[in-house]
């Protein structure tokens, strides 16, 4: 699954977006996520290679560049969509929705921009407007496991787990052991409360080859979800700083604490700090 992106620490890289990740966090899961990516995982997934996977190599030069080459060819699609992916990779996100509309209405039947805006709206956090524009991204005919996957995410952000898993598991049996897709299924278990398949769906995910850090992070998340500290932490340090999966396991042991507390009981100050840094944002569907 796309997907999506943190909402574990800043530095995590989980792939399900800080509002979703939140709700496992906060909405009570025990009683909670991209991803980004965004690949989704929250994931929301990319509509084609490479698409929100270059953070690290696109200088906002690089999109200064390709705006340049927008504002005078803006019927270009294909420049119009990697001008979107520049845009999105340096945290302009608002700004790659816009071009994006744009590029949509000039091409109302192209898959790929829709695909592309979909995903570009439930960036900005607008879910139902991006669920519309995804549904028409594929057909029946030529379903697409990376938009089924981002339907997922957007359907999980919109609270309906049950259509997500849906979604999740048409995209697997296009693309059977996708990580990215089987980490979106793992968090919308726990988004739903099912903490038990939620763990296996993730450490079979982890087990995999290709499987990148942001899936073992997120099962990180789960592992500490369930109170399992020592392995969460574990896990965390194989791709973060000791100091980073050492923060991460404070604030879950609070979080934690937090949704077992009694509903009466007033969280302290530290929890609410903890539940901060927990949603902060990072990326990936």
């Amino acid at each position: 699954m796309a997907t999506p992106r943190s909402g574990f620490h800043r530095r995590t890289g989980v792939l399900l977006r800080a509002p979703l990740a939140g709700a496992i966090l906060v909405g009570a899961v025990l009683g909670g996520c991209q991803s980004r990516s965004p690949e989704t995982t929250g994931s929301i997934g990319s509509p084609g290679p490479g698409f929100g996977r270059q953070r690290e190599t696109v200088s906002r030069r690089d999109v200064e560049s390709l705006g340049e080459r927008y504002a005078a060819s803006p019927s270009d699609v294909g420049l119009a969509l990697r001008y979107a992916q520049g845009l999105r990779a340096t945290d302009q996100k608002p700004q790659a929705a816009a071009v994006l509309q744009q590029t949509a209405l000039r091409n109302p039947k192209n898959s790929a921009v829709l695909a592309a805006y979909g995903k570009a709206l439930s960036d900005v956090g607008r879910f139902t407007e991006a669920a519309d524009v995804l549904q028409n991204a594929h057909t029946p005919a030529r379903p697409d496991w990376r938009v089924l996957s981002a339907q997922g995410a957007v359907a999980d952000q919109l609270g309906d787990h049950a259509r997500a898993q849906a979604f999740y598991e048409a995209a697997l049996k296009i693309q059977p052991e996708e990580p990215s897709v089987m980490s979106n299924l793992g968090l919308s278990y726990a988004l739903a409360r099912q903490l038990d398949p939620a763990e296996a769906i993730l450490r079979r995910a982890a087990a995999l080859p290709q499987a990148d850090s942001r899936v073992r992070q997120n099962l990180a998340l789960v592992l500490g979800l369930r109170g399992n500290f020592a392995e969460a932490e574990e896990l965390s340090r194989r791709d973060l700083p000791p100091d980073v999966a050492a923060a991460n396991t404070v604030a879950l042991r609070a979080l934690v604490a937090r949704t077992r507390a009694p509903k009466s009981a007033a969280a302290p100050r530290s929890t609410a700090r903890a539940g901060e840094a927990a949603n902060s944002a990072s990326p990936r569907g």
